[in-house]
């Protein structure tokens, strides 16, 4: 009897693992001489001199910057201090708050589920957690008491629309109306981070009786889509959230340093968020959230648009397998064909700029490639709330990551200039 259930333990187990074996074996990330590939010693001497000028005029307290081509690490540096207060010195190897950069990781999990014929993406997702109901749009707005109508829409709140913020889900205290903020919190809407005692599950049965900012599929609003996404693998895969993140994605790719709450022998690598007052740099104060959620608290809030912390290199890993179409060091999480999709824009002329927006991360289009030092057609990237930019380009086979770890005004340019400075560096 043992035997049997331990054999059923093991196949349902595959059933859901997503990731199989593949004929590529691309090789994990490994370090190499920029020349080698295609990258210009000189110019990438200029941007470690940017940095360093940057953390030398107080403009940031301390970065990780990252340039892989090719799969091979040609750049990799700290500079500055991870705590000011302290005076400890910034490591390679720090731990960030990476905040939105979790959402292409859960994209990545909800499209490796969609690869097992789980659910269609044009699926509603009131078919798998019901408490969505009918969808509702925001009628009469009450400012005394934040009490409101609905009426019904038209369309229902897809899986797609989720990933790609068309859902008509706002995002609580960040969201750019202030109705929505109200009702949020009146619900009690667990955004972003906390220590409390809740779990995703919870707070998006509560989000999901709240109305919506516009018709479903019809415009782009920013919002915690990526959380109720969070909370439907759990409801596909059977798993806690974290639980899947960390069987399905991390360990093939041997992401050691990506958690929600990180193990105790971690937490002296978590660089603390700060903010600058007069010329010094302290730990940023709690708000409505304390940032030192990733090492204390309750521990089970899994936010799949905001909740992970990680490394550079870790993140870097992450992207590598998207240029890999999928595959990284002879394991495959995603086909090239899904990638191929993810890849495409998916909210069509909704965006009218530089950018179109796939299935998990902004895509540069011909009129950003155009306009020079955002990469080539089909540059993805994002960034994170603490200050954290990404960006790869699979025509040139490039990553960029910039880990800072800030929060309030801060006069940094190392964004835009970092990103810029990369693409200048291409010498093939």
């Amino acid at each position: 009897m043992q035997k049997t259930l331990t054999l059923l333990s093991f196949f349902l187990c595959v059933g859901l693992s997503g990731q199989t074996s593949s004929a590529k074996q691309s090789q994990a990330l490994t370090e190499s001489i920029p020349e080698s590939q295609g990258m210009c010693q000189e110019r990438l001497t200029k941007i470690d001199a940017m940095l360093q000028q940057t953390i030398l005029a107080n403009e940031l307290p301390g970065a990780v910057a990252l340039i892989a081509r090719n799969g091979k690490i040609i750049f990799h540096k700290a500079y500055g201090m991870a705590d000011g207060k302290s005076k400890k010195a910034m490591r390679k190897d720090a731990i960030f708050r990476i905040a939105s950069q979790t959402k292409a990781i859960t994209s990545t999990a909800v499209l490796m589920l969609w690869e097992e014929g789980k659910f269609k993406l044009d699926d509603p997702i009131s078919k798998y957690i019901p408490e969505f109901g009918e969808a509702q749009l925001l009628d009469i707005f009450n400012e005394t008491d934040s009490t409101y109508t609905t009426k019904p829409a038209k369309n229902q709140i897809t899986i797609r629309d989720l990933i790609t913020h068309t859902s008509g889900i706002g995002y609580g205290v960040i969201d750019g109306d202030a109705r929505f903020k109200k009702m949020y919190a009146k619900a009690g809407i667990t955004d972003l981070f906390t220590t409390n005692q809740i779990t995703i599950g919870a707070s998006v049965k509560k989000l999901a009786k709240l109305p919506l900012h516009h018709e479903p599929g019809e415009n782009f609003t920013y919002s915690e889509g990526l959380d109720v996404l969070a909370y439907f693998v759990e409801v596909i895969s059977g798993m806690p959230f974290d639980n899947f993140l960390k069987m399905h994605i991390f360990e093939p790719l041997g992401m050691e340093d990506t958690w929600f709450y990180l193990p105790k022998e971690k937490h002296d690598r978590l660089v603390p968020v700060q903010t600058k007052e007069g010329n010094k740099w302290v730990k940023y104060p709690i708000t409505f959230y304390d940032t030192d959620y990733p090492i204390k608290g309750a521990k089970t809030f899994f936010s799949g648009g905001a909740g992970l912390s990680s490394t550079a290199k870790d993140y870097a890993t992450f992207l590598q397998l998207y240029l890999n179409h999928g595959e990284l060091n002879g394991v495959r999480l995603l086909s090239r064909t899904t990638i191929r999709s993810i890849m495409s824009n998916q909210i069509g002329a909704i965006w009218d700029g530089d950018k179109h927006y796939g299935l998990a991360f902004g895509l540069i289009n011909e009129k950003g490639a155009a306009m020079g030092g955002l990469g080539s057609e089909g540059t993805f990237d994002w960034g994170g709330y603490f200050n954290t930019q990404y960006f790869a380009d699979p025509s040139e086979n490039i990553i960029g990551i910039l880990m800072k770890q800030t929060q309030g005004p801060v006069n940094d340019e190392t964004g835009w200039k970092f990103r810029q400075m990369v693409f200048a560096a291409v010498d093939d």
